[in-house]
């Protein structure tokens, strides 16, 4: 299609006829989309009428019972002679109004003999137009909450259909290009994305409480790091300059942490350019924070309460109930602290049933590169605490149903952690670091932060070395930073949490596009 032509769905009976009605509606004086409408009460208030009132009919009809206001999506019509019954939605859920032949107005319509006010609703509206209702609250002899209908405005034309009431919207692939459809069919897929709303202010509730400061930080930078990713790249014209996505909140944040703010944190959009399955999407949502005088110990509990805290806002208990795809039963997920920890190499014992320590390397490869979908390149070049850190990912994560915190990994998983403070541990190469897994997905990671700008540029400057060797993950270095690390920085416990993974674990959700509004898709 090129610019100027029209979209395939203007050639459909359906849009024409609409559009019809609509040069219809327009010529009988009334505006189609005026620019106000004051809605008072929401469905769900409504409905809760039925609870104290014992409104009738014959009550309604003579303006007697509870005057009501409403507005919502036209969903449901049917003619019943004299009156026609109809249901509205909004985002709290359906109200079932009731048209009447006497006394129903249509806003800015001047009746005739030959167009009624129940004609024009009965032809001129369609199932989706958005509509304005004034009234009295009554109930059906069935008890069925309603609004008598006194006047009707129309708020919005739909000159498309909703999908089939019947198959419905099924397609996930329109679902997610198309959220405005899922949002007006799928009432679980609403109450999914409040439920996201609320999971944030909970977060900011609880970082608020503990004293960390809401902060900013760019989006596009002159260079990236704080993860190994590949990023997406733009160019500034204005400097005639390569720049970058960020890949990661960490830099940023500890500058300011040198800067001497002492808790901050950032909930922001990163991007990374890479593959796209469940539990990864290119754009994706972070919580980040740092705070002074902390190791990854504080960090550790600090997170468990955060969890608690969320589950018991949202829900009034810490235990959740999780149904993993594929699976027959649900998982009941006990949120309370505190949690399950075990080291990356106990981990492997437990679950994998493998003594590390007795194995070498080439066992180790061995055993990796049965994994098919694992790059073998990847697993030849690997040093021991890299190919610890595979083996961990592959024969013990979906094994982490319970919350559990995995500690003290390989110094080869992270170029900004600082080196164990247990001199055999440092040793044998571990940081302190954690992450935390549900239901066999990390949720978090986190560090005691590495402070020392020397040992800071020795491993970035290894990284280099990667990325000359081809890996295009690898950390550039980034001199600037390690020049804010020479101001000194202070002793420093982050965090980072997967905003969307923690909502997919809050609502069940089977994949992270379940929980992004829009998600990267193919488009159509």
């Amino acid at each position: 299609m090129n610019a100027l032509s029209a979209p395939e769905y203007h050639a459909h009976e359906e849009f024409q006829n609409r559009s019809r009605k609509l040069a219809e509606i327009r010529t009988l004086g009334i505006d189609p989309f005026p620019h106000k409408y004051v809605q008072t009460q929401k469905a769900s208030e409504i409905t809760l009428l039925a609870e104290k009132e014992e409104g009738h009919f014959d009550g309604a009809a003579a303006g007697k019972t509870p005057h009501v206001f409403a507005s919502g999506r036209l969903v449901l019509f049917r003619a019943m002679g004299k009156n026609a019954f109809a249901q509205i939605q909004d985002e709290t859920g359906r109200i079932q109004v009731m048209f009447n032949r006497d006394l129903t107005e249509v806003k800015g319509l001047q009746p005739t003999e030959e167009l009624t006010a129940m004609k024009f609703i009965e032809k001129k509206l369609d199932l989706g137009d958005i509509i304005g209702i004034e009234g009295h609250f009554f109930k059906t002899q069935r008890g069925e909450p309603t609004i008598f209908v006194k006047k009707m405005t129309l708020l919005a034309k739909s000159l498309l259909p909703l999908p089939d009431k019947h198959s419905g919207l099924a397609d996930k692939g329109i679902r997610y290009r198309k959220r405005w459809l899922d949002l007006i069919t799928h009432p679980e897929s609403l109450e999914r994305f409040r439920k996201r709303s609320r999971i944030l202010l909970s977060l900011r509730n609880y970082f608020e409480a503990a004293g960390f400061e809401e902060v900013e930080t760019a989006v596009v930078q002159n260079t990236y790091g704080g993860a190994e990713a590949k990023p997406f790249t733009t160019h500034l014209h204005a400097l005639d300059q390569e720049m970058y996505l960020r890949i990661s909140l960490e830099i940023s944040l500890k500058k300011l942490i040198i800067g001497g703010m002492q808790r901050v944190y950032e909930i922001g959009k990163v991007f990374r350019n890479e593959g796209i399955d469940r539990t990864h999407n290119p754009e994706f949502t972070m919580l980040e924070a740092y705070a002074a005088g902390w190791d990854y110990n504080d960090m550790m509990q600090f997170t468990e309460g955060l969890f608690e805290s969320i589950a018991l806002e949202l829900y009034g208990d810490t235990k959740i109930r999780v149904m993993p795809e594929g699976e027959a039963t649900a998982h009941v997920i006990e949120l309370k602290a505190p949690w399950k920890r075990l080291s990356m190499k106990d981990a492997i014992r437990t679950y994998a049933h493998l003594d590390i320590e007795k194995m070498s390397e080439d066992e180790m490869k061995h055993l990796l590169l049965k994994q098919v979908h694992l790059d073998p390149k990847k697993i030849h070049s690997a040093t021991r605490g890299a190919l610890i850190a595979l083996l961990f990912g592959e024969l013990v994560e979906p094994h982490l149903i319970q919350p559990h915190h995995i500690i003290d990994h390989p110094i080869e998983t992270t170029p900004l952690c600082k080196p164990h403070r247990n001199p055999i541990l440092r040793e044998e190469g571990l940081v302190e670091r954690f992450e935390s897994f549900i239901c066999g997905r990390e949720i978090c990671n986190s560090y005691t932060e590495l402070n020392d700008p020397e040992l800071q540029r020795t491993l970035l400057l290894k990284q280099v070395e990667k990325r000359e060797a081809g890996d295009q993950e690898a950390h550039p270095l980034d001199e600037e930073f390690i020049e804010a690390m020479c101001q000194g920085m202070p002793p420093t416990g982050g965090v980072g949490i997967g905003i969307d993974r923690l909502v997919m674990l809050l609502t069940n959700a089977d994949s992270i596009r379940d929980v992004l509004f829009f998600p990267l898709t193919r488009p159509e």
